[in-house]
């Protein structure tokens, strides 16, 4: 019974984390689904956004106004590691990592310190939601209605001519290219669009918890990647509106899954390897599943 408590009451503050955390599902999916092209950026660019929203605030810019220059800063971010990757030829993975590297020493550059506390300004939630700024389910409502209507964006901006041909990118570049489509200019486009994503994740987070920290990025790939997989299981990805749903649906069911996790007693430590090993297995699965060989009868 203790247990059933302790997760009823672990629900609002995970589903609010789930709903924050769909922004960065979304922005991890788009390079590794929808242009094939497998970045560690989001660990950057999620601080990044936290960092660039709180140093805004804290010296008295609009919280929206913080939240879109976040947002842009997360873009250049994505945007640098796709330049790095066209430009010198060298995998999309280090070119990730390179810059997640240097964003370190950016954020605290921006901040002019490891942390920023904003405690004292007006947040998101504060001019959204006024006087009900601390009500749990209108903050859950808030990043929903927010996270719905980016889904909702993307959908429309896919079915484009120009989304079209970003996911012509990805399906397949050689054929992208004798099609006339410029490799650089989307590839550069949507990895910047990923970034953009994550960093307004962060920027949200930041101002949820009145401060942001150079390292509120750590793990965060590997929870995205998490709840881009749990998400694909629970609603499949053979749609474009599937693909785009996965995203939110794992963020907040991956982290439900927490709730219980730490409602059966397992310490908050334990998570980031619980996450690890699931990821590892969901991708070693195909691979298992294709080394079966039929065991064929001898006569």
């Amino acid at each position: 019974m203790d247990i059933l408590n302790i997760f009823i009451n672990l629900v609002p503050i995970t589903l609010l984390q789930g709903v924050i955390y769909g922004f960065v599902a979304l922005g991890i999916m788009i390079p590794f689904r929808i242009l094939s092209f497998p970045d560690l950026t989001a660990e950057g660019s999620f601080p990044l956004g936290g960092s660039v929203a709180a140093a805004a605030i804290a010296a008295g810019m609009h919280s929206v106004t913080a939240t879109l220059l976040a947002l842009l800063a997360g873009f250049l971010a994505g945007c640098a590691t796709a330049l790095i990757h066209l430009k010198l030829r060298l995998n999309t993975l280090l070119c990730g990592i390179i810059v997640l590297t240097m964003l370190f020493s950016v954020n605290i550059r921006i901040m002019g310190k490891p942390n920023q506390p904003i405690f004292a300004q007006d947040n998101l939630f504060d001019i959204l939601l006024g006087d009900y700024a601390r009500v749990l389910p209108l903050q859950i409502a808030l990043i929903a209605g927010l996270l719905a209507a980016t889904a909702i964006l993307l959908l429309l901006f896919f079915k484009t001519e120009f989304g079209t041909a970003m996911r012509a990118v990805g399906a397949n570049p050689l054929m992208a290219r004798a099609q006339g489509i410029s490799i650089w200019r989307h590839t550069i486009l949507g990895i910047g669009l990923a970034g953009s994503l994550c960093a307004v994740g962060g920027a949200l987070l930041a101002q949820n918890q009145s401060f942001a920290d150079v390292n509120m990025g750590f793990g965060v790939l590997l929870n995205g990647l998490a709840a881009v997989i749990v998400g694909e299981t629970l609603v499949g990805r053979d749609t474009l509106p599937r693909q785009l749903l996965a995203p939110a649906v794992g963020a907040i069911a991956y982290y439900q899954a927490i709730s219980l996790a730490l409602a059966l007693g397992l310490e908050p430590s334990d998570l980031k390897f619980l996450t690890g090993a699931f990821v590892l297995l969901m991708l070693a699965i195909p691979s298992m599943k294709g080394q079966r060989q039929p065991v064929k009868m001898r006569a």
